[in-house]
C-alpha cells in the first residue's frame, strides 16, 4: 500500500514539474482586401473640395446599409431641418402609436399656420389618415395632432422624438415642434436650442426610418403613396392628398423622401434609394431659397449618380487560418516531451454567415487584423471568446467577428492535479486487473 501511495505522489510532483509557463503577446496580423490601391488615408466623406458643385449648404450621401458617409459638404453644421423633421413624428408614431386611434383636434392644432389641413377644434380624425396627411402633404396641423395623441402635447413628444435621436447617435439634432416650423427653447440654466440638425444627423434618421425600424414597411408604403382620401369621424369633411416629393418618379429606385421650406431654413430634402442591392440615403440642407425650388432635384440626382457610378458592392470576408493557442497553467499529462496544453479558435460561422458585403469604390482597400492572444492562461471554457477579426476602412472599424475557444483546458490545482492522477491510476489498475 506504502508503494502505491509513493508512486500516487511521484506522480503528482511529475505533472505539476511539467507544466510551463510563458508570457504572452498579442498577434496582429493584417492584409489588404477587395482593392489593388492602398485606402484613402482622409476620412469617409472626404469634404477638401465640394466636387460635385452642389447648391446644398450641407450635404451627405450615406451608405444605407452600414451608415458609412460616402460624400459629406459641411455634413457636421447645424441647420433649421424644416419639414423633414417629419420623417421623425411619422416614425414614432408608427412605433409607438395605434393606427386606429381616433385623435380629438386641440385648439394648439387647429391653430397651426399653412399649409394645413384646416382642421377645427373638436373634430375628430383617425390616426392613420393622419400620417398620410404628414408625409404625402406635409400638414402642420396633423403634426401637432399625432404629436399630442403619442406624447400627451407637443413638448411631450418633443421629448420623445429626441431621446429616438440620441438612441440612433444623433448627437447634433434637437427636436422643438413635430413639423420642423421654425422654434428656440430655452433650457433652465439659460442654454438656447433652435429646431436643428446636420446632414449627417438627418440621413441618420432616414436610414432608420427605411432600413431599421420594426415599422421600416408602413413606413415606406405611406411615403410611396401617389395619393390618399380620407374624412373625418363624422364622414362631413373629405380630404385628397397627393405626394410632394416629385423625385419619386426622377429616378429608378427612389424608395421615399420628405421635402421641406422655412423662411430660415430654406428648401430641404431628405431621401432613400435602392438600386442592385445598394441602398442610398441622401439628406440636404439649405438647399436653395424661392424662386430656386427645384435646386434640391439638382443636388439629389448628383449624389444618388455619384453612389451608382462609383461605388459598388464587394465580399470583402476574409478566411483567415487561426493556428493552435497555447495554453498555460493547465492540466495536462504527457509521457514524452514537454507538457502543454492547447485549444484551437475559431469564428463559429456557417457558410452563409462567411460573407461581409460592403459598397467600395474600386480603389478602397479593407484592412483585416487578427486580435487573439499568442498565449492563454487556463482556465479555458469551450466556446469562450479569446479574440477578434477586426474589419477596417480609413481607419475606421466597420465589422467585429469574436472568436472562439474549440476546446476547453482546466486549470492546474493541487486538487485537480491528484484527482487526475487518481484517474490515470485507477485507469491503469483496472487494466492490469491489479484492482
Amino acid at each position: 500500500m506504502k508503494r502505491w501511495i509513493v508512486t500516487i505522489v511521484l506522480l503528482i510532483s511529475l505533472v505539476c514539474g511539467r507544466v510551463q509557463t510563458v508570457q504572452g503577446a498579442y498577434i496582429t496580423q493584417q492584409e489588404g482586401r477587395s482593392g489593388e490601391a492602398v485606402g484613402e488615408s482622409a476620412k469617409d466623406g472626404d469634404e477638401t473640395a465640394d466636387f460635385l458643385k452642389l447648391y446644398a449648404q450641407s450635404a451627405v450621401l450615406m451608405d444605407g446599409s452600414s451608415g458609412r458617409i460616402l460624400y459629406g459638404k459641411g455634413r457636421d453644421i447645424i441647420r433649421p431641418m424644416a419639414s423633414t423633421t417629419k420623417i421623425m413624428t411619422c416614425i414614432l408614431a408608427l412605433e409607438m402609436g395605434n393606427l386606429e386611434d381616433s385623435v380629438t383636434v386641440s385648439s394648439t392644432a387647429a391653430s397651426q399656420p399653412k399649409v394645413h389641413l384646416g382642421v377645427r377644434s373638436g373634430e375628430k380624425y383617425r390616426l392613420g389618415d393622419l400620417l398620410y396627411a404628414l408625409m404625402l402633404e406635409s400638414y402642420n396641423d396633423a403634426a401637432v395632432m399625432i404629436a399630442e395623441n403619442i406624447g400627451g402635447s407637443v413638448e411631450g413628444f418633443a421629448a420623445l422624438m429626441n431621446e429616438k435621436a440620441k438612441s440612433l447617435g444623433c448627437e447634433n439634432t434637437y427636436f422643438i415642434t413635430p413639423n420642423g416650423l421654425d422654434g428656440v427653447k430655452k433650457d433652465k440654466d439659460g442654454t438656447e436650442h433652435i429646431h436643428s440638425t446636420t446632414a449627417s444627423d438627418l440621413a441618420a434618421i432616414m436610414r432608420y426610418c427605411v432600413t431599421q425600424s420594426p415599422k421600416k414597411d408602413e413606413f415606406l408604403k405611406i411615403t410611396q403613396t401617389q395619393n390618399y382620401s380620407f374624412s373625418d369621424s363624422s364622414g362631413k369633411r373629405s380630404y385628397s392628398c397627393y405626394n410632394h416629393n416629385a423625385f419619386l418618379n426622377m429616378m429608378q429606385g427612389v424608395l421615399s423622401g420628405k421635402t421641406g421650406f422655412t423662411g430660415g431654413a430654406g428648401y430641404s430634402y431628405v431621401g432613400a434609394m435602392e438600386n442592385g442591392g445598394r441602398t442610398y440615403i441622401i439628406a440636404l440642407l439649405g438647399c436653395g431659397w424661392p424662386p430656386h425650388k427645384t435646386y434640391k432635384w439638382t443636388d439629389a440626382r448628383k449624389l444618388y449618380t455619384y453612389g451608382l457610378d462609383h461605388y459598388n458592392i464587394r465580399d470583402v470576408f476574409c478566411e483567415k487560418e487561426i493556428p493552435d493557442i497555447p495554453v498555460t497553467g493547465g492540466l495536462c499529462w504527457e509521457e514524452e516531451g514537454n507538457c502543454q496544453e492547447f485549444t484551437g479558435a475559431s469564428l463559429h460561422l456557417s457558410e452563409e454567415e462567411k460573407k461581409l458585403p460592403m459598397l467600395l469604390k474600386e480603389d478602397e482597400q479593407v484592412q483585416v487584423t487578427a486580435r487573439i492572444p499568442s498565449i492563454l492562461e487556463a482556465p479555458v471554457r469551450e466556446g469562450q471568446k479569446i479574440g477578434t477579426i477586426d474589419y477596417s476602412l480609413n481607419g475606421t472599424l466597420v465589422k467585429q467577428f469574436p472568436v472562439y475557444a474549440d476546446r476547453g483546458v482546466k486549470q492546474m490545482t493541487f486538487s485537480g492535479v491528484v484527482r487526475h492522477v487518481l484517474e490515470i491510476f485507477i485507469d491503469f489498475g483496472r487494466s492490469y486487473h491489479i484492482i
